[in-house]
């Protein structure tokens, strides 16, 4: 059994896209037990996924003492490989603390991790243009695996989840929208016209909003069409409503590459990050569909033009 540390703490959608690497590996490589090392906040996701066999809790909040423990449990372990697929100082030193043969990190690392790997991985073809899952599917020749997307993403407990509730009328599957985004300026201001008119125009179908963060919807819409789930979306729960969705709508954010790596169909909303960059992977996938703002700039994208589009991609 060729046992493998991969060290990805944070963010969520960086997160999704490790697993999906680590699916692909797992799919080629039979022999293959994979530990992770994740952010106590992402640990249910990372637990959930059936390609992870262990995971270790990084309490990034716990000082030096809480550190210590986490290394101490790290080291019980001798691993054959660690991959470093975050590359900031403090996964550099999760690496140089963990007992393992051969050490890998990205070529593209900083805060001086890059000095605690054995061996750094190549950049692809287009270099720090490339899509962030490009970047880390150089890791799997490391372990003699094509750097391509194997296998399909699974999570243990998606099938146990009734998410009846979200059905619209006669079954109709739900858009499930994530109208926030860890950066202000990433978050789209019109989700809440976006809804109004979808459920004008459709009254069979029911929106659920969902995120970590609470919304408010101040009661604005018909309780048979509409769900809000915003402050009260478990990351354990969240891959099971997103399969749940006929479409997620959703600003650039954790869950929108969760949809992509799903394989449900996306229509994202970008502003200043570039979706060549940071969208729904595959960029220019048929299930993957992204409106950018006017030079970026959330504030200058119409409730009208995003419906309008969203309709064209629909074919309505």
């Amino acid at each position: 059994m060729t046992e493998l540390l991969i060290i990805k703490p944070s963010s969520l959608g960086d997160i999704v896209h490790g697993l999906q690497v680590a699916t692909s590996l797992k799919a080629q490589r039979a022999d293959l037990r994979i530990s992770w090392i994740v952010r106590e906040m992402f640990a249910p996701i990372v637990r959930a996924c059936e390609a992870v066999d262990r995971v270790y809790v990084f309490n990034r909040k716990g000082g030096a003492k809480d550190f210590l423990k986490l290394m101490r449990e790290v080291r019980a372990t001798k691993f054959d490989y660690v991959f470093d697929m975050q590359g900031l100082l403090r996964t550099g030193l999760m690496t140089s603390r963990a007992r393992a043969k051969h050490k890998v990190g990205r070529t593209d690392a900083r805060e001086w991790a890059g000095m605690f790997y054995d061996e750094k991985i190549p950049l692809p073809p287009d270099g720090r243009r490339s899509h962030a899952v490009d970047i880390l599917l150089q890791f799997c020749p490391v372990l003699g695996a094509k750097p391509e997307l194997k296998g399909t993403l699974k999570f243990r407990e998606v099938d146990s989840l009734n998410l009846k509730f979200a059905d619209g009328r006669g079954g109709a599957r739900p858009f499930v929208m994530f109208p926030d985004s860890r950066r202000a300026d990433k978050k789209w201001g019109g989700f809440k016209q976006l809804t109004e008119i979808i459920l004008r125009e459709d009254k069979s179908r029911k929106v659920v909003w969902a995120g970590n963060n609470p919304l408010p919807d101040k009661g604005a819409f018909p309780p048979a069409q509409f769900l809000n789930l915003t402050g009260n979306t478990s990351l354990v729960s969240l891959p099971a409503l997103v399969k749940k969705a006929d479409w997620v709508i959703s600003n650039d954010s954790g869950p929108m590459h969760l949809a992509a790596a799903l394989g449900v169909r996306v229509f994202a909303i970008f502003g200043p990050t570039d979706p060549r960059l940071f969208g729904p992977y595959p960029i220019g996938g048929a299930l993957n569909h992204v409106i950018q703002a006017p030079v970026g700039d959330l504030k200058l994208l119409s409730v009208r033009d995003v419906y309008a589009r969203f309709q064209r991609i629909r074919g309505r």
